[in-house]
Parts: structure tokens; C-alpha cells; sequence
């Protein structure tokens, strides 16, 4: 089966632009590129949609086990390279900074239920990996946070938010560890339970009129906590992250547009394929990556300026993130039980312009809806075998 068989491409094409989005972010650093396109609140929804999907499939070891299977030994591969450069680099002789040598630290990589530590030359390496263990906390939350959407419907969506302002009224101290996944269960946890709605259908059966009100005052508000705390970069105000994210996550959620023209569209479908195909891979290494853009520009003794200098930054990171995914890709493959492949199938089959939410609705359409049905539920089976990824985020001043 290709990575792209029996997927959403709508689906696709958001983890795809945001992961591109997490890339120029991390280059230049433009504040007002998260509020375009907030893509940890975007990646988070659709990782919850698809969990939910899982779940109601499959029994929750399954579940936590096949996504461990897929996000884990990218990770492992990550480590083996990074972990003795970080060694052999000097981090057991570091004094302070933000993760001190020490071998308990170390299961991190293994097990990410904390953020896997480095050494402070190599920040640009570990500082994305926050990620994995707030992904890893979503997932063991999901059973939990699912039977209570199905209690309360929309009120869950309560939960998180005021755990935030919990939070911020308190300004209560957790350990480390705790108090990392905390802050992004508070953040986040709204996105990733509206990909719940999404997933259940409710989101689309929200009235229009509704949706466009309600996302127009929480973008309001967070502009406001955004001027209070004198930022207007999402990454650095929580409250303004949450509100905002989730603003944007029920607009582009509840819009289902038709996606027959990415087919026609050849290069970009397969760059939207291939995208979704390598997408840890892409994330893990794309800020080491861009990290190294500076001695390379150095020693080609390219020194331009202005525009024609960052598009030469622009193209040279994506190059160099090239070359990571063709180096490490290949663990993707052995994760996800595909063959192995140096550059993924861009083979995708004709896109579905449904959701499988949309299931019960084309259920009543005779026997038109039925054969719709049943390549729903067997592209719903080929999608606990396909590549349904989590998004992108860092530390303040870094996501």
C-alpha cells in the first residue's frame, strides 16, 4: 500500500502546510507566521480526529502500542547519531543549563514521557522533541478524554481552558516534567478534543453561523491577552496560543472542501504525499538542519543579503532537510511495517472528498451510498496502517 493510500487529502494537505510553516518559522522567526497558520493547534486537531478514529476501531493497548511503534524508533534513530555527538561534544563537562548530564535523564529517548535531553551546544537538536512527549501524554489522555466527550459533549472543550487560567491565577510551580505537559494539555487540549467533533461529525453540523461568531471573539480575545502581555507571538503567550488555535482549528475543521484538484495538480500532490510520508522524519531533523545552513553558506562563501540572500536560506534548508529525510526516512518504513524505501511511493489513489464522520449520512443513499460506505470503512482499515502524525511546536521564542 502506498503512504498515501486511502487517506484524506484535505487531512494531508493541512500537516503538510504546517509542517512547512514550523520550517520558515524556525528560519526566520516572523511572529506573525503562527497567527497565519497555527499549525500546533492545526496538527494537534487532526492527531486527535484520527485517534478518536483508532479507538473506536481498536482497544486502547492497541491503540498506544501501534502509535509508539510509529513515532518511537525515529526517535531511537535520532538518539544513536545525537546522543554520542552530544557526549563526545562535551556535555558531561556542562555546568547548569537546562539538562545536565546524567544517565536517568538519558531514558528520555527511549521513553519520552519527559523531553528527551542535550547538551546546550546541541539545543537545536533536543529543543523540538518536546513534541514527542507531549504527543505520547495525548494519546495515554485520549481514552479518558473521549469517554468524557461522549458524556458531555462540548463542555469537555471546558477542561482545558480552565486548567490554563488555573494555571495562570495560581501561579502554582510543578516539577519539570509535570509541569511541561501540564501547560500543553492546557494549551492544546481544546484542538485536540475539537479533532474529537471532527471525528464524530459534530463539528460539520455546527451551524455556520455559529462557528463564524464564536471564532471571530475567541480570536479577539486572544489578540487582547496577546496586547496584555505586550506579545504578539502565539508561542509566548499560552492563553493567546490556546484561544487562537482553537479559533482557527473550528473554521478550517468544519470546512470540507473538494479535493479533486490536488490529483490534477501533479508535483504538489506528490510533495503533499511524500510530506505526510517522512513527516517525524521532517520534523525531528528540519531545526538541526537549519542549524547547519550557516557553516555550509559559510564555506560556499555565500554572503548575500536582503531578499536574494533568505531565499538562498530558504532553498539551502530545505535541501539540507532533504538529506536528512533521505538519510533517516528509512526508519518511518521499518516503524509503520512499510518496505523500505529511499524516497517514499508518491502513488496516491483518487482522494475521497468525505470524512468517515460522514459515514451515517451516506448510509441513506441506496445503493450508491452503500458502495460509498463500504470504501469508506476499507479506507478507514488501510488508515490504521498508514501514517496519521502529530504537529509541530518548541520552547518560547523557538515553535
Amino acid at each position: 500500500m502506498s503512504p498515501g493510500a486511502g487517506r484524506d487529502r484535505y487531512l494531508d494537505l493541512l500537516r503538510a502546510a504546517a509542517i512547512i510553516r514550523v520550517i520558515v518559522y524556525h528560519l526566520y522567526g516572523w511572529p506573525w507566521l503562527p497567527m497565519l497558520l497555527p499549525a500546533m493547534g492545526i496538527m494537534f486537531a487532526l492527531a486527535g480526529s484520527l485517534t478518536a478514529a483508532s479507538l473506536e476501531r481498536r482497544g486502547v493497548v492497541k491503540v498506544v502500542r501501534s502509535r509508539l511503534r510509529r513515532l518511537l524508533p525515529p526517535l531511537w534513530l535520532m538518539g544513536l547519531v545525537a546522543v554520542p555527538l552530544m557526549i563526545v561534544g562535551g556535555w558531561p563537562a556542562e555546568t547548569g543549563g537546562e539538562h545536565p548530564f546524567s544517565l536517568p535523564s538519558l531514558l528520555f529517548w527511549i521513553v519520552p514521557l519527559g523531553d528527551p535531553p542535550g547538551s546546550e551546544a546541541a539545543a537545536d537538536v533536543w529543543v523540538p522533541l518536546w513534541y514527542i512527549r507531549a504527543y505520547l501524554w495525548f494519546v495515554l489522555l485520549s481514552p479518558l478524554l473521549l469517554m468524557l466527550w461522549r458524556r458531555v459533549g462540548w463542555a469537555t472543550l471546558g477542561l482545558p481552558f480552565l486548567v490554563l487560567a488555573g494555571l495562570g491565577l495560581s501561579e502554582v510551580t510543578l516539577p519539570a516534567v509535570v509541569d511541561a505537559t501540564v501547560w500543553d494539555f492546557a494549551t492544546f487540549g481544546a484542538c485536540w478534543i475539537a479533532g474529537f467533533a471532527h471525528h464524530d461529525g459534530r463539528l460539520a453540523r455546527v451551524e455556520p453561523w455559529i462557528a463564524y461568531t464564536v471564532a471571530p471573539i475567541l480570536a479577539a480575545a486572544a489578540l487582547w491577552r496577546g496586547h496584555d502581555a505586550g506579545s504578539w507571538d502565539l508561542n509566548e503567550v499560552p492563553e493567546m496560543q490556546a484561544l487562537w488555535s482553537f479559533a482557527f482549528v473550528l473554521i478550517v475543521l468544519r470546512w470540507r472542501p473538494r479535493m479533486d484538484w490536488l490529483a490534477r495538480t501533479v508535483p504538489l500532490d506528490r510533495a503533499v504525499t511524500v510530506v505526510n510520508a517522512r513527516a517525524v522524519t521532517i520534523y525531528l531533523w528540519h531545526n538541526a538542519a537549519i542549524a547547519a545552513i550557516w557553516p555550509v553558506l559559510a564555506f560556499l562563501g555565500i554572503e548575500w543579503g536582503g531578499l536574494p540572500g533568505a531565499l538562498v536560506e530558504l532553498l539551502l534548508t530545505f535541501v539540507l532537510v532533504l538529506m536528512t529525510m533521505l538519510a533517516f526516512g528509512w526508519a518511518e518504513d521499518l516503524a509503520a511495517r512499510r518496505p523500505v524505501r529511499l524516497w517514499p511511493d508518491t502513488a496516491v489513489p483518487a482522494a475521497r472528498d468525505f470524512s468517515p464522520a460522514q459515514v451515517g449520512h451516506l448510509s441513506s443513499g441506496g445503493a450508491t451510498g452503500r458502495r460509498a460506505v463500504s470504501e469508506v470503512r476499507t479506507s478507514m482499515k488501510e488508515e490504521d496502517h498508514d501514517d496519521h502524525r502529530p504537529g509541530l511546536r518548541g520552547p518560547p521564542g523557538t515553535r
